[in-house]
């Protein structure tokens, strides 16, 4: 069940967003080395919208690791707060359903 939940698009979508005020309307999962998740992040005011993606380095199915890699136009600690979020919906998201 986590295994689906977390690379499932129909899943990520109700789960990948670091606050309330966001949601992710879209997501694709190309689950294999080299294959990419696609996540659509959007503001529900429409006043931003970005594409979030990964590239898969390594696929063990029914494991579930994520690596953080912080970019360099925002506040690490505020990154780490929003990744935080995210994964808080995924584990409420997991024991409601």
């Amino acid at each position: 069940m986590v295994w689906r939940y977390w690379t499932e698009p129909d899943h990520i979508t109700k789960w990948n967003q670091a606050s309330e005020d966001w949601h992710a309307p879209r997501a694709e999962n190309d689950l294999r080395v080299g294959g990419k998740l696609l996540t659509r992040m959007e503001a529900k005011d429409g006043s931003m919208v970005f594409d979030f993606g990964d590239v898969y380095d390594v696929v063990n199915r029914h494991e579930v690791i994520e690596t953080f890699d912080a970019e360099s136009s925002n506040p690490v600690e505020f990154q780490q707060a929003g990744w935080q979020a995210i994964m808080d919906n995924f584990k409420a998201y997991t024991e409601q359903n």
